[in-house]
């Protein structure tokens, strides 16, 4: 199975590569399933209704049977970049996984929160395991990703977790 892990950020001095590399870097050790970074800034994404839909996102979406975003907490919600990538698909995410990693002062928490009431609209069922990272504690100078050891333990349960759905909902797709 294909999986994306999907950045949502875009701003100038974004740290979401720094932690889905790492993301990465633990799904790789599951050589049964293929797990790619998917940044959206590589998508040029026009806000909704202002352009002509950008068909390679699309394209890209449909391509995989399941999800990991990388979402970031900004005064509190999600970022318009990552809003935008989810209303600019809309079958192409029917029936299908995500997990939800996040980071920001909190954790990201509220962030994520959103973001799982988005993915419900859209068909997707998010698994209930979501690493959260801390800012101050994961984070060196609030910009190199070094999360703890521990951390380990809970990307694993998110990606069992992903796996397990998404190999259910392709037997719907």
């Amino acid at each position: 199975m294909k999986f994306g892990i999907i950045l949502g950020s875009t701003r100038d001095g974004r740290v979401s590569p720094q932690v889905g590399e790492y993301i990465k870097s633990i799904a790789d050790k599951r050589d049964e399933h293929n797990f790619e970074i998917v940044d959206i800034t590589d998508y040029n994404l026009p806000f909704l209704g202002t352009g002509t839909p950008n068909l390679a996102w699309n394209e890209k979406i449909n391509s995989l049977d399941g999800y990991i975003f990388i979402v970031q907490e900004y005064n509190h919600a999600l970022s318009a970049a990552l809003k935008n990538a989810l209303d600019s698909a809309r079958e192409e995410w029917f029936n299908k996984a995500a997990g939800i990693v996040s980071y920001g002062s909190g954790g990201g928490i509220r962030a994520a929160e959103q973001v799982r009431t988005i993915l419900a609209e859209q068909k997707v069922a998010d698994v209930r395991t979501n690493p959260a990272f801390n800012l101050f504690t994961d984070f060196e100078n609030f910009s190199t990703f070094k999360p703890g050891e521990h951390m380990e333990a809970g990307v694993n349960d998110l990606l069992d977790e992903l796996i397990l759905w998404s190999t259910a909902l392709k037997t719907i797709r």
